[in-house]
């Protein structure tokens, strides 16, 4: 595994732990979800996913498939996050985290891939 995997790997994770827990615990993202049109279930789901997306990339660091699978997971999870944020017609600066960790999400899912391809 490359520095820059594992470097971004850790990176990306430390981002969605915190998102996962204000996800869960903050006051703005039960505003922001309502906003969305989005129930309360839905909100903690989310935190969840971002919850379990974030230990699945550390585990990726030790077990590629695991890394491949959560990094597609939160690219998922992005696509649908930018998409929310288009139809609530958000702002650009308020759209533009979720397609920049889109992306980030992307290329970790084809790297893992490239690691889990090179151990078959």
């Amino acid at each position: 595994m490359s520095d820059s995997l594992f470097f971004l790997s850790i990176v990306i994770a430390g981002f969605f732990l915190i998102y996962g827990i204000q996800c869960l615990r903050s006051p703005f993202m039960k505003e922001e979800f309502h906003r969305y049109g989005m129930g309360d279930g839905l909100r903690k789901l989310t935190g969840i996913s971002q919850l379990v997306g974030a230990g699945g990339l550390l585990a990726g660091l030790y077990i590629s498939i695991l890394g491949f699978l959560s990094a597609c997971g939160l690219c998922l999870m992005m696509v649908v996050a930018f998409s929310t944020r288009l139809r609530v017609r958000d702002s650009l600066n308020q759209t533009l985290p979720s397609f920049f960790f889109l992306l980030l999400n992307g290329y970790l899912a084809y790297k893992y891939l490239i690691l889990v391809l090179n151990d078959l």
